[in-house]
């Protein structure tokens, strides 16, 4: 008789966010069962899952409460943890370091400790490329020094360091993902790529920091999603993997070539105040990923041209969020 493989059933949290419900769209069609955690702060929106809401169980329930999470993991028996919950504006963790440090170092330690306790046979910490500081030339490796400059990137690595400390020193099984920028479908229009496009489709001049000349490394969040199933599939436990694209732009560019996709003249980019401890760039090396199979598949253009139709499609949904 052939022994049917048990159905791993993965506690997401985060999932009604930008990547962690891309992850969810993705998944949904193999063999997982998915649970879900989300606070549905202002970023998160269950729309983004709707279209799977019924084959998934959905919990609202915050990652700072360490009791709610425990019922969840009880009751569910988690087999994997994928953590995308956290705070992740810049721009915001500027003015409300302290909303950062409660969700991203406190909520994590939760689900640390809740892991621990439950062990599930994985547990996948999704971090950021920003936990590296700038890099003037050259491109970081997953060994490469940690130098966070902004509030945002210092309570990612210091949720990193609790995880690697319960590698370490209590056994858990996690693995760490550091992504690049990502963008694509169903991003909050807070973000730069959708501030741009909204502005475009709205007649408005797109707002640019400074001089433009920061760059960054853009991924579509398809890509890093298959990078994060890789890592899932494949990755060595206590290891850190970045997801790199090695597309790399500067705002500018990228303004440049939103205007020019959209039919739009440069005079609508419009210089303004720099923000305070704005990194110039970032690069990371994803050859350790790479080695395992993945790749991007999303050139950057045709990337472009996918989020600007979904954006002009979904203008009710972007004012609404808008609003909040």
């Amino acid at each position: 008789m052939v022994r049917q493989r048990k159905i791993d059933k993965i506690l997401v949290t985060g999932g009604a966010g930008f990547i962690g419900s891309e992850f969810i769209r993705r998944v949904i069609s193999q063999r997982y069962k998915i649970v879900v955690v989300d606070n549905l702060s202002y970023s998160g929106d269950l729309k983004r899952i709707k279209s799977v809401y019924k084959d998934i169980s959905f919990y609202k329930c915050d990652i700072l409460s360490s009791s709610e999470l425990e019922k969840i993991f009880k009751n569910e028996k988690i087999d994997i943890v994928i953590h995308f919950a956290a705070e992740t504006h810049v721009d915001r963790s500027l003015k409300e370091v302290d909303n950062f440090i409660k969700t991203n170092i406190l909520g994590t330690q939760n689900l640390i400790k809740l892991s621990l306790k439950y062990k599930p046979k994985k547990f996948v910490h999704i971090s950021t490329d920003e936990v590296y500081g700038q890099s003037l030339k050259g491109r970081f490796k997953e060994d490469g020094i940690i130098k966070p400059h902004n509030p945002y990137a210092v309570t990612k690595a210091s949720a990193e360091q609790l995880v690697r400390v319960a590698i370490e020193s209590f056994g858990l099984n996690a693995v760490i993902v550091r992504p690049c920028n990502t963008y694509g479908l169903w991003q909050h229009p807070e973000k730069f790529i959708p501030v741009a496009i909204l502005s475009i489709l709205k007649g408005r001049k797109i707002p640019v920091y400074g001089q433009g000349v920061q760059i960054r490394e853009w991924l579509h969040v398809s890509d890093c999603v298959r990078g994060i199933l890789t890592v899932l599939d494949k990755g060595h436990l206590g290891e850190v993997y970045n997801i790199g694209s090695n597309v790399e732009k500067s705002n500018l560019e990228t303004a440049s070539i939103l205007l020019k996709l959209m039919n739009r003249d440069e005079k609508l980019i419009h210089f303004v105040a720099d923000r305070p401890g704005h990194d110039y760039r970032y690069g990371i090396n994803s050859s350790k990923l790479r080695s395992l199979g993945w790749k991007p598949e999303i050139n950057f253009l045709r990337g472009l041209k996918q989020t600007i139709e979904w954006y002009s499609d979904n203008l009710e949904w972007v004012n609404t969020k808008l609003d909040k």
